[in-house]
């Protein structure tokens, strides 16, 4: 099942994996409600609604993709969790923060690149 990925294939996994990455920011902001509030019950339920439209397209993309190839891209929620940790939390990025990012960018990066000798 050794399918060509093209830059399509890449950002719709990156897609997927971004819609992900959101439900763990709609928890963050469930966790600061009081407990049973209406604002806790609305930021649950979008959470669920959230991971709801996620599975459903990472049933869809483990159909079209390599099963190693969607999980390694899987990988990739850290540096949209450290994205949104930044643009709506105002965390600080360190240099550790954006060293263990960049890891997983490279090892995502050579996991997608296509063998030399296995090009059609």
């Amino acid at each position: 099942m050794n399918k060509s990925l093209r830059l399509r294939d890449i950002l719709a996994l990156q897609g997927i994996v971004m819609v992900f990455s959101l439900s763990s920011v709609v928890a963050k902001f469930a966790s600061e409600q009081t407990v049973f509030t209406g604002g806790f019950f609305l930021f649950y339920g979008l959470e669920v609604l959230v991971l709801a439209v996620y599975a459903l397209l990472w049933q869809q993309a483990i159909k079209r993709f390599d099963i190693s190839i969607a999980y390694a891209n899987k990988a990739m929620v850290l540096l949209w969790g450290l994205l949104w940790s930044v643009l709506i939390f105002r965390d600080s990025i360190t240099p550790r923060k954006i060293l263990g990012v960049a890891l997983v960018i490279i090892g995502v990066i050579v996991l997608n690149r296509e063998p030399e000798g296995e090009k059609a």
